[in-house]
Formats: C-alpha cells, structure tokens, sequence
C-alpha cells in the first residue's frame, strides 16, 4: 500500500475521492488547502486528516506520491516543492503554465530519482486500451487519418454557478475560463493519439476567442482561447485533426480513418463507451462503408465499474494507481515523465496558437508505452 498527500481540495478533489475507493493500494495520509474553510469542509465530509502547510504535509514520512490538485497556475510551485522534499508527483494537467517550467519539474524529478505523472489517466481506461487493441490487431487495416473532437457546449450560457462538488466546493468557472478548454481537455486526446501513433514530429495550429465577455459584468484576467484546431504530424505516418471548444454543441468523439474502415468511439470522458468498427467494401467499380457497425469486444469487461460523475464517468486514480504500482515494482509509469512532457509541450502550442499561430516546432519525444496488462 502506498501512501499519498493531496494538496488541493477544490472541486476535481471530491472526483478522486469518489475513485479512490476502487483502489486498496493507495491509502490517503491527509491533504493540505491554502483555504483553510474549503480544506475543513473537505476533511469532515470525507473524514480525513487535515495539514496545516505544504511543509508539514511533506515532513510526514507516510506520504510518498502527492497528487497536486490545485489551480494549474500553481502546479508548478507546488510540484516542485514536493520533488524538493523527496516526493514523487502526480499532477493535474498541465504540468505547468510554461513549458521551460515543466521541462525544469522533470529534470528536477530525475536529479532527484523520484517520478513525476500527471492526468489526465484515460489513455489507461479500457476504451482506450480497447481501440488500442484494435488498432495492433489492425481491424482497419492502415491508418491514415484521425478526426478527434472535444467540444463541450456554450459553457458559459450554463448554470455553472450551481455546479457543487460533492463535498460543496464550487465549479471553478473563473479559473476555468482563464486558463482555456486547451489545456484543460486537449490532453485527454492527445494521450490517447501518442501511445497509439507515437511521438509528433510537427504540429499547425490556430485558436482564438470566440467570446470575449464570458462574464458579464465581471473582467477575466486572461483570455484564453474557447476554440482551438490543430493538425498533428506523427513520426509514424499518420496525421490527426484535434478540435477543442466550449463553444460548439457537445461531441467528444474520435474516429480513426483506415485503408479498410472507420475505428470510432463516443466519447474519451467514458471509460467503457463502445467502441465501433464501420467496415469498408467493394463491389465492382464502387467502394463504400458498410450501412451497419460491429462492436469490437472491450477488453478489461471486469473490472471495476466507474462511478459516473456528471458528463463523465472515470476512474481518476487510475493514473495514480499506476504510478504508486511502477514505485513499488521498481519500473517507470506509463504515463511517464517524458510522454507527460510531450504532452504538455502539444497541449502549450495549441494553446499559445491564439497569438502565435502556424508551424510549432516540437522539441521533445518519448520512449513507447506499454498497454495495461489486461488489454494485450
């Protein structure tokens, strides 16, 4: 069993709560919030220990992973405080606000032999690792192109004032609105397209914001783009199409294009969301997709189930479980320092498109990552 710290109790907090129970092997120590009313209301509603500073969350020798659940202009500092004192990490996304910062938090990781991770964790749910499977069992024959879609609505036109975690903290519109739908969705995507595909070689991209007064009456201090599009090169040959907005109707899913049909999936907020295939077929001069789809078969069926959250239905530890399990086993996670860097560089550049759109070039790569042992 590993101990883990939580510093952050906000409203993704009460999230991992929810999923930290479908996982014994981590057992939580205490957190630690800066606003000492929302970390009290936290601890009596779960019943957890409650620190009053960062230090002595990381003073106490039971704490071996600290999940830094807070604003993700904040990931940085307090990331590196606790790989100062010894800890590993596992972090919400991004890893940092820049990317000279997140490439400091890594280096500092391997000085220091510890690991850093950070979600999101989907790419280890099983209809990612299903469409894995597919696609190494090549149900559609070569790839050649992916359309991969992250919309999620006229955000600011809903009642996200009466959002409330479980334990009553609040929707952080705000900071949501601040630091943009690209750097809080893209990930979810872009993890899933780079273990399938591998590294990206090179990246286009454009955003903008679509709507400036988000909050009538109140003055946003960033903003950041609500609508973003880039298209990914990847070594391999392949070539995808990531839209993200909070401006177009909701749609969330992701097709893979192939010499002999269409991989496809609903939805990547859904751990078992059916994954399709559509099947191409010839007859005479003529070459068309099938009218029907078939189900390709999930793999992990027995697992545990999901808790359904809202729009989403994840296990949110699931990244964590993983990191506690490589620490233990003496291996690297799978979502390893260098996939989550390339990531956070990916997710930067589209994000920074707003004043600096066109060609990004990409600096970093990864070593490959292995599927869950129960998707092989």
């Amino acid at each position: 069993m590993t101990g883990i710290g939580i510093v952050g109790c906000g409203f993704v907090a009460d999230l991992y709560m929810q999923s930290l129970r479908q996982h014994p092997d981590l057992a939580l120590v205490g957190v630690f919030d800066i606003d000492e009313a929302r970390a009290s209301r936290f601890c009596a509603y779960y019943a957890v220990q409650r620190f009053d500073s960062l230090d002595q969350l990381l003073r106490d020798g039971r704490v071996r992973v600290v999940l830094n659940l807070t604003n993700p202009r904040a990931h940085f500092e307090i990331s590196r405080r606790c790989l100062e004192a010894g800890r590993h990490v596992y972090s919400e996304k991004p890893l940092a606000m820049d990317f000279s910062e997140a490439k400091e938090l890594v280096a500092l990781a391997q000085n220091r032999s510890l690991w850093i991770s950070s979600a999101p964790c989907s790419l280890l749910g099983e209809t990612a690792q299903t469409m894995w499977r597919a696609l190494r069992a090549r149900a559609v024959g070569a790839v050649r192109v992916v359309y991969a879609e992250l919309d999620d609505g006229l955000v600011h036109r809903m009642p996200y004032r009466n959002w409330l975690s479980e334990s009553g903290a609040p929707w952080p519109y705000r900071d949501e609105f601040e630091v943009g739908c690209t750097l809080e969705h893209a990930g979810y995507y872009l993890t899933w397209l780079i273990a399938f595909f591998g590294p990206v070689q090179s990246m286009t991209a454009w955003a903008s914001v679509q709507v400036p007064d988000k909050l009538p009456g109140e003055q946003l201090q960033v903003a950041s783009p609500d609508f973003s599009v880039a298209c990914l090169q990847f070594k391999s040959g392949v070539t995808a199409r990531l839209t993200c907005s909070i401006v177009a109707p909701h749609d969330h899913e992701l097709r893979i294009v192939g010499d002999d049909g269409v991989l496809a999936t609903r939805d990547c907020w859904m751990y078992r969301s059916p994954v399709t295939v559509r099947r191409m077929m010839r007859i005479r001069r003529r070459q068309f997709f099938l009218p029907w789809t078939k189900r390709f078969p999930l793999a992990g069926a027995g697992n545990p189930k999901p808790l359904a959250r809202g729009a989403a239905q994840m296990d949110w530890c699931r990244g964590v479980s993983d990191l506690a399990q490589a620490i233990q086993e003496g291996r690297k996670p799978r979502l390893a320092p260098d996939f989550c860097l390339h990531v956070t560089e990916l997710s930067l550049g589209i994000h920074n498109a707003a004043r600096s759109p066109g060609n990004i070039p990409i600096s970093t790569t990864f070593e490959p990552v292995e599927p869950m042992p129960w998707a092989l």
